[in-house]
C-alpha cells in the first residue's frame, strides 16, 4: 500500500499576523511546513509528498523541503483549503492507495499518529481520522442565549492527518458541492464511514501568536527529553 501525504498550504493565515502565508512562518527556526512533514516522514508510512503552495512559494517549497527524503510535487493552491486540496490530488503519481490529508498548522503531530491513521487505512476503512475528548463544555448560542448543553462524552475534537482511500476522496472531491470544513465531512455525505482513532494534544492547529507560543515550549520540551 504507497500512500501520499497531501498538505494544503497554501492559507494566509491572517490571523498570525506574520505578513506570510501560515505555513511559512517559523518556530525554533524552521517554518511550519518542515516541521510538519519531518514529522509525517518519520512515521515511515509517507511514500510521496504533495504541497499545494501560495502563488510563488513553490521555489521555496521546493528548497525547504529538499532533504525530506520522500519524492515532492508542489502545485499551486487554491482560495481555499478545499481548493487546494483538489489540486494536490491532481498531481498525485500513478500507484498511490491512501491519501494523509494534513495541515501545515498541526505542524507538531506526533509520528504515531499518522502510522494510527495508516493502519486504520491498511485494516480496510475507507476513512480514518485522529480525535481527542472534548475538555470544555459545549453549548448551542443562538444570539447571546443558550439553547442548549451538548453531551461532551460523544464529542470529539478532529485532528490530522486524515486519511481515505484514493478513489474514496477523489470521488468525494468531485461530487460534492460548496465548501466542507474538512475532508471527513465530504465523505460522510456520501455515505461512508469515517473512522475514528486516538489522536495526541501535541497535534493542535496553531492559529494565532499564542499557538506559536506553545509550539515553541512543546519544541523545547521535546529537546529536553532529547
Amino acid at each position: 500500500m504507497r500512500s501520499a501525504l497531501v498538505i494544503p498550504a497554501a492559507g494566509q493565515g491572517e490571523r498570525l499576523g506574520a505578513g506570510r502565508p501560515k505555513a511559512f512562518v517559523d518556530i525554533a527556526g524552521e517554518c511550519l511546513l518542515v516541521h510538519a512533514v519531518r514529522g509525517a516522514v518519520a512515521s515511515g508510512v509517507v511514500d510521496t509528498i504533495v504541497v499545494a503552495a501560495p502563488d510563488g512559494y513553490a521555489d521555496f517549497v521546493n528548497e525547504v523541503l529538499d532533504g525530506a527524503g520522500r519524492p515532492l510535487s508542489v502545485v499551486i493552491g487554491g482560495s481555499s483549503r478545499r481548493a487546494s486540496v483538489a489540486a494536490a490530488l491532481g498531481a498525485l503519481p500513478a500507484g498511490v492507495d491512501t491519501v494523509l490529508v494534513h495541515d501545515a498548522a498541526r505542524c507538531l503531530t506526533p509520528p504515531d499518529v499518522f502510522r494510527a491513521v495508516s493502519a486504520g487505512l491498511a485494516a480496510g476503512a475507507d476513512a480514518v481520522i485522529p480525535a481527542i475528548p472534548v475538555a470544555d463544555t459545549i453549548k448551542d448560542v443562538s444570539g447571546d442565549v443558550v439553547t442548549r448543553t451538548l453531551d461532551r462524552a460523544a464529542l470529539r475534537a478532529i485532528q490530522t492527518p486524515q486519511g481515505f482511500r484514493r478513489d474514496v476522496l477523489l470521488r468525494a472531491h468531485a461530487e460534492t458541492t460548496g465548501e466542507a470544513s474538512d475532508d471527513a465531512s465530504m465523505v460522510e455525505r456520501l455515505g461512508y464511514k469515517v473512522h475514528v482513532v486516538p489522536g495526541h494534544r501535541e497535534a493542535f492547529k496553531i492559529t494565532d501568536p499564542m499557538g506559536l507560543m506553545l509550539a515553541e515550549a512543546v519544541l523545547a520540551e521535546r529537546g529536553s527529553r532529547a
